[in-house]
């Protein structure tokens, strides 16, 4: 055999996602300015930095709720080609319906709270097509089951959950229909400390049963050391730094990710 056939190969990978040189103000606060990330499929991408730093915005423009001012963004799927910022309202909704799934922050924005918990799963299954009773219900014991929410509790509404189990609802709507991408935005931030690990728990085992591509914002840089592959640190709209969590954690360059960091130690 060859030095050649010996020699180590070069392994490149095409990203599931690409956000390029994205800019959003309003009025005359900019809140993100001249952003770029990319995120593999398999990977979990940690977005952190304190409150205004532009990283929901950024979140939110993954999940096309808002549209930059100028920038591309574009996912390695098969059904969709180009810039998705300039997909009108109904490809973005359907797009998100089938592809993307979201876990926010505060729950009342994911959920009907006077909806049953499977209905709220199954609300998902219905837009993007699902009609058929039995599929709308079996799937969405499944996804609860899978984000592991007590089944005996399948019809009791959001409003009658705790905080943590209403997050489970998100989640099992957010993974119903296996989406390519799952963002995550603060999924645990005001949960007691207890709940919070349980809920990371269930994530990390998804993510590593399932592949699932996550994109994570937080504040809290233990969620994103327990979860993330690569971090972004975001202050004032912009990316200050970015690497490996290891290498961040480790041996943080810029005096603000040092801030960070050195706050959690």
């Amino acid at each position: 055999m060859t030095l050649a056939q010996n020699a180590p190969q070069l392994v490149t990978a095409q990203p599931l996602l690409q956000i390029r040189g994205v800019n959003k103000t309003y009025g005359p606060v900019t809140a993100v300015q001249d952003v770029s990330a990319t995120v593999y499929a398999g990977e979990v991408l940690g977005i952190v930095g304190e409150s205004g730093s532009g990283k929901s915005t950024l979140l939110r423009m993954m999940n096309l709720e808002e549209i930059p001012d100028n920038g591309t963004y574009t996912l390695d799927l098969p059904e969709v080609t180009g810039n998705l910022f300039d997909l009108d309202r109904f490809e973005r909704r359907m797009l998100c319906a089938k592809r993307i799934g979201i876990v926010y922050q505060n729950p009342h924005l994911g959920l009907l709270m006077g909806h049953s918990s499977s209905g709220n799963v199954a609300e998902r299954l219905l837009v993007a097509g699902e009609r058929r009773f039995a599929t709308l219900r079996a799937k969405a014991m499944d996804a609860l089951a899978a984000s592991e929410f007590p089944l005996d509790r399948l019809d009791a509404p959001p409003r009658e959950l705790s905080g943590g189990m209403q997050q489970r609802v998100q989640l099992a709507k957010a993974i119903a229909l296996e989406p390519a991408l799952l963002l995550l935005d603060e999924p645990t931030t005001g949960l007691d400390v207890s709940v919070q690990a349980l809920v990371l728990d269930t994530l990390k085992r998804l993510q590593q049963e399932r592949q699932i591509t996550m994109v994570l914002v937080s504040h809290d840089l233990g969620v994103i050391r327990t979860l993330a592959d690569r971090v972004m640190v975001m202050r004032r709209g912009q990316v200050v730094e970015a690497g490996l969590v290891d290498q961040i954690f480790q041996d943080p360059q810029h005096p603000y990710t040092q801030q960070l960091v050195h706050a959690k130690l």
